[in-house]
């Protein structure tokens, strides 16, 4: 019997997923510090808090997490739904 080698993927690389964590933290951090020096037409005073839109997209994805997850409590069918 013929063995089958089965190429790693690029994200299999515990070193690849590294970088790519570096490099996402480095973008996140130029947005950040991008978002002091770039000047923003501003309409609400809540809009001048540093970092607003890093605070708003974060508690954001949080939301929509959990109501994701309570959701899922209304909506999921049973183990067996296709098999009764």
């Amino acid at each position: 019997m013929a063995e089958q080698h089965e190429t790693k993927g690029f994200f299999d690389k515990p070193e690849n997923v590294r970088r790519m964590l570096r490099v996402f933290y480095v973008i996140c951090a130029l947005l950040v510090i991008a978002d002091f020096i770039v000047h923003r037409h501003i309409y609400h005073d809540w809009e001048k808090i540093p970092a607003f839109y890093a605070i708003y997209g974060f508690v954001g994805c949080v939301v929509l997490v959990l109501i994701a997850k309570e959701m899922r409590k209304v909506l999921m069918r049973g183990e067996d739904y296709y098999d009764e």
